[in-house]
Parts: C-alpha cells; structure tokens; sequence
C-alpha cells in the first residue's frame, strides 16, 4: 500500500514527508494504522547517526494506533484492536522466555539493525529499502510491526495520549516499580524532569516514597513533578546539588534516578546516595560527546 511517511535519507538530513509503499504483514506480524506518536530523543539520535542506524529510514517508536490487518499465525490480535507499539524481541532467547524481553539477546538487531526478523524490509521509497526503528517505525501513516511489539488498550482511552507509555513512560516508571522497587517511606532523587522523569516521579508516587526530590533546570518541569508527586524540587542552576539533597534528607537519598542524559548528573546521583543506595541510569546521552538536558 502506498502511504506517507517521515524519511531521514542522510546523516543529520532533515525529516522529509514522503510517499512511501508498506509491504503486507508477513507471518507474525500486524499492520497499524498510526493514530499518534511520541518523539524521542533517541530518534534524533539515530538522524545524526550518534546511534548508528542504517539509512535512509523512517524513525519513531512510540506509536499508537488501530490493527487493520494482521499476518499468518497472529493469535489474540485482530482489526479493530487498539494498540500501543513498544520496542522488538525475539522471543525465543533465554531472557525473553525468562520474562526480560527488555534484555533480548537479539534485540540491538531487532531495534537498531533496520530489518524485520526475517532480515527483509517492509517499507521502500521509489523500490529502496528503508530501514524500520525498534521494529514498529510509528513516523508514518501506517506500520507494519511483530506481534511482540504490540499492546492491546482499551478503546474508550485516547489513543493520541498513550504513544509515549511504549517507550518513554515505561522506561521511567520501570525504572523505580522493576529496578529500585522502593520501600514504602524510603527516599529517591529523579535527575531531569522530561517525560521519562516525570514518569519516575509518577512511579515514586504510586510506590508511596516518603520523599520525592524532582531536579531540572526548568521551573516549569519542577512545577509539573509537584503537581505528579514530588515532595521537593531543586534547580540544578542554584547551588550546589548533592548538598541539597543530603540537607533535605539528612544524609543521602536511598534510591536515584539519571533521566535527564547529562553525564556529570550520573556522578551527582551517585554522589547523592546513603551507604547502600542504589542508582540507576536510564538517561541516553550522545554517544561521545555531552548530551543535553531532555
């Protein structure tokens, strides 16, 4: 079928609006009609090529949208459903039949290699191949994606809303509820107050954290993180960050998050944690050079 879609040709080119043709699902996978999309800065990451993805391509991957079709072998997914797109795996490796798809032993390939599982294209500009993103590529009018990559909603939720939940929301909240799994009470730091930090507050929140500090360098982000939980916040602009957060918790924080992708911040969660205080980075930052604040 031929649809429109965003197409990085070059490194660093701009996003250009094209016709593209979208192959049939083939065994396994589902074709969605794109409702909305997040954008990531793990997408203008791999437009300048500081995430190597092979080009030309068509990014995005955090994509929600309708079925409109689905391919041989598809169970418990039919037209109609709707869906929010998520990253690729295999299925069948050691971590994916464990629980920990996120940890697929395939899953550089499946994510960044450009290619379905099958090692063939879907999408093509003028009979080239363009190569999809974390197998879904949501920057476009129509995707065809794996049946992994798929998760059914409820059709009474906006689905314009829920794109940015198969990547950015997930990787926050998961961060805290998955990883540091905090105790009732216990005390976390959230570096950088995107979408993902936001997230982690939100998570810090439902984990019933007794103290919440949200740090940006944007006041309307911190003002955000206390509408979502947060009980301090710090501009990272005024002062010295570590000690502020040991003065308001007497001493180190039990649990950090990195979201923002800075990479002096990661030493400053360190810095920030008690005697057996647990950090984690979930910020991407380009690769070589200093990233920026998400």
């Amino acid at each position: 079928m031929q649809t429109k879609a965003a197409v990085v040709f070059r490194e660093g080119d701009p996003f250009q609006i094209t016709d593209i043709t979208v192959d049939e699902p083939q065994t396994g996978e589902v074709l969605v009609r794109i409702v909305a999309s997040g954008i990531c800065h793990t997408d203008f990451f791999a437009q300048n090529q500081s995430y190597p993805v092979p080009l030309p391509a068509v990014l995005g991957h955090e994509g929600s949208g309708v079925v409109e079709k689905v391919g041989p072998g598809v169970k418990n997914i039919e037209p109609g459903d709707h869906v929010v797109l998520s990253y690729s795996s295999c299925g069948v490796c050691r971590n994916c039949l464990s629980g920990k798809a996120y940890a697929c032993l395939e899953f550089y390939d499946l994510n960044f290699g450009g290619r379905m599982a099958d090692g063939t294209c879907r999408l093509h500009n003028d009979h080239q191949p363009l190569s999809n993103f974390f197998g879904q590529s949501s920057f476009a009018h129509y995707s065809v994606t794996s049946a992994r990559n798929v998760v059914k909603v409820p059709k009474d939720v906006p689905l314009e809303m829920l794109g940015p939940l198969g990547c950015g929301i997930q990787t926050g909240s998961g961060a805290v509820l998955n990883k540091l799994k905090p105790d009732p009470g216990s005390s976390i730091v959230i570096f950088g107050i995107g979408a993902v930090g936001l997230s982690a507050v939100m998570a810090a929140n439902v984990a019933h954290c007794g103290v919440i500090i949200a740090v940006d360098i944007q006041e309307n982000r911190l003002e955000l993180s206390k509408e979502l939980g947060a009980t301090h916040t710090i501009n990272a602009k005024e002062g010295n960050v570590v000690e502020r957060i040991k003065s308001i918790t007497g001493g180190g924080v039990d649990h950090a998050v990195e979201a923002s992708g800075r990479p002096e911040n990661t030493r400053y969660a360190i810095d920030s944690l008690q005697l057996l205080g647990v950090a984690v980075q979930v910020g991407g930052s380009k690769l070589g050079t200093e990233a920026r604040w998400i």
